[in-house]
């Protein structure tokens, strides 16, 4: 299956784009993805899923427009044709 994939921030940085095509099996949750991005970029590696296979803290991952939190986390199943945008953690205020 076909995933349009979108990073923002830092995460745009580590890629080297803000928008890619990848193709994964079929049936793929957003964990198995997330870890296939940090296995094909370094700056990555480490920052989206943890050691227990959960997303790392404070991070925004949205499937077709919807925070994955909210849906099923890192087993959430994606399918064609679906956008997964992953959003860096944000600080600032004052």
């Amino acid at each position: 299956m076909d995933l349009e994939l979108r990073f923002f921030a830092t995460f745009r940085e580590a890629v080297g784009q803000k928008t890619l095509e990848h193709e994964f099996e079929d049936g793929a949750t957003v964990g198995e993805v997330l870890l296939t991005l940090e296995s094909a970029y370094d700056g990555l590696e480490g920052k989206l899923i943890d050691d227990q296979g959960d997303l790392q803290p404070n991070l925004n991952i949205l499937k077709n427009g919807r925070e994955v939190l909210h849906m099923e986390g890192t087993e959430t199943v994606m399918e064609d044709g679906d956008t997964l945008s992953v959003f860096p953690p944000v600080a600032g205020g004052a």
